[in-house]
């Protein structure tokens, strides 16, 4: 059982991972942004921990993690401005990355997307460019970090229902055919992973499949 902050507390994966985390015993606070939201994120049974992620710098958000076993990141600017994409889902993120080594907090899981990587391959003059470099530094600055990362890298997001049962590492043509991974789906599997000591320095793609998640992340 761990005392695990969530980052984005607010978005639709953290809404569902929360409520999960909780069942399974954990502790949870959702950071958010917007205090609007703290009776929403309350019933999900975590505890609301108003904060701006894309404006507190290391030493704040070392506080807020201090005594805290594991963090969880599943913010994101929401694409659409270039700046602010750079300013949440790179910068923001290496300062939480950061902030757990200055807390003393090991554990970090990262919410990815499945293709993130330095060789992305996107064009600048393309829309997802600023998103998918972001991701990629970010990710890159994980794995160097000294901490006992997961990365996960789920494919194009739906609100289809989860089956808990995922395919890993897809195959380009299984890609092809389907990327789509429900949301629940990626709760489940960042349930999975803060339980699996086997997902510790393991970047894990996945799509909605056959495979039972907790196959893929053995406790």
């Amino acid at each position: 059982m761990a005392d695990v902050i969530l980052i984005g507390g607010h978005g639709k994966v953290a809404l569902l991972a929360a409520p999960l985390l909780v069942e399974a015993g954990h502790t949870v606070t959702s950071v958010i942004r917007n205090p609007d939201h703290v009776d929403e994120v309350r019933a999900t049974g975590a505890e609301p921990l108003v904060l701006d992620v894309e404006q507190a710098d290391e030493t704040e958000l070392a506080a807020a993690f201090d005594g805290k076993d594991a963090v969880v990141w599943s913010a994101g600017a929401g694409g659409g401005n270039p700046a602010r994409t750079t300013a949440v889902d790179r910068d923001a993120a290496i300062r939480s990355m950061d902030a757990a080594r200055t807390a003393g907090v090991d554990r970090y899981v990262m919410v990815s997307y499945l293709g993130a990587s330095l060789d992305h391959g996107v064009p600048e003059d393309d829309d997802f460019h600023a998103y998918a470099q972001a991701k990629a530094e970010a990710d890159e600055h994980l794995r160097g970090s000294g901490l006992d990362w997961t990365i996960l890298g789920p494919g194009a997001l739906t609100l289809d229902e989860p089956t808990g049962r995922i395919a890993a590492n897809p195959s380009r043509e299984q890609v092809a055919d389907s990327s789509a991974t429900s949301r629940g789906n990626v709760a489940r599997t960042i349930v999975a992973a803060l339980a699996s000591g086997e997902s510790i320095g393991r970047q894990v793609e996945y799509v909605d499949g056959d495979t039972p998640i907790e196959d893929v992340f053995p406790a």
